[in-house]
């Protein structure tokens, strides 16, 4: 069964990556699990082209959007003729938020069914448990959407969206080079597996800036008070405050700075905070907050968006940041495909993989890669939403905040 955000606080980390609208039904991820319709298969020229993915689909916390929206992308590819005549044969395994159970998805996927890629995938532990596994096989995940360390750190896996580090360097250049603050605060979570990231990301800010956060806040646990946190950026005296919270956690953040009447300070979240759910439970209470999207904007009419919006809801998948993902993955592998020239196979699919350096899409503010380097963090941009009048309003309608080479 699914949950949303409010009944998962213990899942920190997981919930630190994208927002979500409502509940996906079990029968979602159900659906990804049965490779290809025999008449599609049958009007094959060739032997279908595997693609794999490994999500968690089921287990206290899931990730179906994203593995949904590239099916559905492969499956309008192969309704359209495949690539060459031959369909997109996409091969989904749930990791079950195990790490053996990814461990073993993986070597399904790829030893037993020979897939030329992963694509799509979306889990809490897929890229550790699997990152060594794909360099040695010479196998590329796009990854629909990256959470864990290993997931931009590694050089066979690289995801679509921006991820917790690279969100949490924007943001805070957002608040002091854009935005203007002079005393910027971070708050990250204590979770030990992220530390060395949110490490990263601090000295990564000050490399491009020369500034240092007024606070750098590394202890937030996941079911602590918040109260105790938004007193130490008033103490602070901070202008601007970074908070990478759940989307629980963005909530009785700004329930508790209500409570010990704090103002003055402009409030900035990741991507967890940006949802329907959040404007809704804060509404007034939420007046003027920022949130980081790693995409265009799911909520916004951009017409950027359009041909997304319109495959999901073709579909029956969810419209969040998880689909986006898991489109701008497949749509991205699909294009790679059409342009190889002679056979696909495993090696011909990774070669190009390798020489893909600037593919441009409106979806993201940095060209996705992948390419021969060590570790991939491609999407380096992201766009601010404020929370006005219930409501979430794109505050960079004209461009995406990119963070300097």
């Amino acid at each position: 069964m699914n949950v949303t955000a409010q009944q998962c606080k213990g899942e920190g980390m997981i919930r630190g990556v994208a927002g979500r609208r409502g509940l996906v039904t079990a029968g979602l991820a159900s659906a990804l699990l049965g490779g290809l319709p025999s008449s599609a298969l049958a009007q094959s020229k060739g032997d279908p082209i595997p693609i794999g993915a490994v999500s968690t689909l089921s287990g206290s916390f899931t990730f179906p959007e994203a593995t949904a929206a590239a099916a559905a992308v492969f499956d309008r590819v192969n309704a359209q003729g495949g690539v060459g005549g031959r369909v997109i044969k996409y091969l989904v395994e749930d990791d079950k938020l195990d790490p053996g159970a990814a461990t073993q998805a993986a070597r399904r996927l790829v030893d037993s069914q020979g897939v030329y890629a992963q694509v799509g995938s979306a889990s809490l532990l897929e890229c550790t448990a699997n990152a060594n596994f794909y360099k040695q096989r010479g196998v590329y995940s796009i990854q629909g959407t990256g959470v864990d360390p290993a997931c931009f750190s590694t050089p066979s896996i690289s995801p679509v969206n921006t991820g917790p580090y690279t969100g949490l360097v924007i943001s805070l250049y957002f608040a002091s080079e854009v935005l203007g603050h002079k005393k910027v605060c971070s708050f990250a979570s204590g979770n030990p597996v992220q530390q060395p990231g949110w490490r990263a990301a601090i000295e990564r800010y000050t490399k491009i800036t020369g500034k240092a956060p007024a606070l750098d806040e590394r202890n937030v646990g996941n079911n602590d008070d918040m109260t105790s946190f938004v007193l130490k950026a008033k103490k602070a005296g901070c202008d601007a405050s970074v908070f990478v919270g759940i989307e629980p956690q963005v909530v009785s953040w700004m329930q508790a700075a209500k409570a010990q009447n704090i103002t003055g300070i402009t409030w900035i979240f990741l991507t967890p905070a940006y949802t329907e759910r959040v404007a809704e439970v804060l509404a007034k209470d939420g007046e003027g907050i920022y949130a980081n999207s790693e995409f265009e904007p799911f909520l916004s009419p951009s017409p950027v968006l359009e041909d997304w919006n319109k495959l999901m809801k073709e579909k029956g998948v969810p419209l969040t940041s998880f689909s986006e993902g898991g489109y701008l993955a497949a749509t991205v592998m699909v294009d790679v495909l059409k342009g190889i020239k002679g056979e696909i196979t495993r090696e011909t699919v990774s070669e190009a993989l390798r020489n893909l350096r600037s593919y441009k899409t409106p979806l993201i503010g940095t060209p996705y890669s992948v390419g021969t380097a060590d570790k991939h963090t491609p999407n380096s941009s992201s766009k601010f939403v404020r929370l006005v009048g219930g409501k979430w309003e794109v505050a960079t309608p004209d461009d995406f905040v990119r963070l300097p080479d």
